[in-house]
């Protein structure tokens, strides 16, 4: 039997909160009671109560993660894509948190096996989450870095910025390269710095949702 006592768990996502603002000009959740605990307890025995919640948010919320079809038309769902691509999956941690620069290029993996690996960036972005300067001006990837993700065999790339590619343009090459060969994207990670750079699984698993591209997970690494 495996040790679990020895197991610790980090966990990498924002808490989706009220009112917040994941992107600038979309829509925070609005987070409320469908039935209070008050109002249940006509329906029990006394002593007897329970809250139901209700949820109104847009897919791109907090931190979550991105399949095909988020970018691709005819590609695959959040509920299309099998679990394995989500769980459990064998990690690295890349750090750029020191660079210069807002653009990740492929230089900053050549020295990491990436082969079968979730790749996680670590920016530092995620120190100004909930602030104006998360919104703009946000470190991301090149094309470049991720066709050579792709070619060297990632299965998941995440990142602790606002979005993977670059937004002050129309393309997104990085969702278009990755999602094109059915790696997920997650964005909005946290607390990247207190990972290893190896030796960990990562898991960020989305509710079943037919016909969404994305949607929030809890994401976490067991060390």
């Amino acid at each position: 039997m495996p040790n679990t006592t020895s197991l610790r768990y980090v966990d990498l996502s924002h808490t989706i909160e009220h009112g917040m603002v994941t992107y600038k000009g979309f829509p925070g959740p609005v987070i409320c009671d469908f039935m209070s605990r008050e109002a249940s307890k006509k329906f029990y025995a006394e002593g007897t109560s329970f809250q139901i919640g209700k949820i109104e948010m847009i897919a791109n919320t907090g931190t979550y993660v991105d399949s095909p079809f988020h970018r691709f038309e005819n590609g695959k769902d959040i509920s299309e894509m099998p679990v394995e691509k989500f769980a459990d999956l064998s990690a690295v941690v890349v750090r750029v948190n020191n660079m210069t620069g807002r653009a990740v290029d492929r230089d900053a993996f050549l020295k990491t096996d990436v082969r079968g690996k979730a790749v996680l960036v670590h920016t530092g972005w995620a120190r100004h989450w909930r602030t104006e300067q998360y919104l703009e001006g946000h470190t991301f990837l090149t094309e470049a870095a991720a066709v050579h993700l792709k070619e060297q065999g990632a299965v998941f790339v995440g990142i602790d910025s606002m979005n993977i590619d670059d937004t002050s343009g129309g393309t997104r090459p990085v969702h278009t390269v990755l999602l094109g060969a059915e790696i997920p994207v997650a964005e909005h990670l946290c607390d990247l710095e207190r990972l290893p750079l190896s030796g960990f699984i990562f898991s960020a698993v989305p509710a079943k949702v037919k016909g969404f591209g994305t949607f929030p997970v809890r994401a976490f690494a067991k060390l």
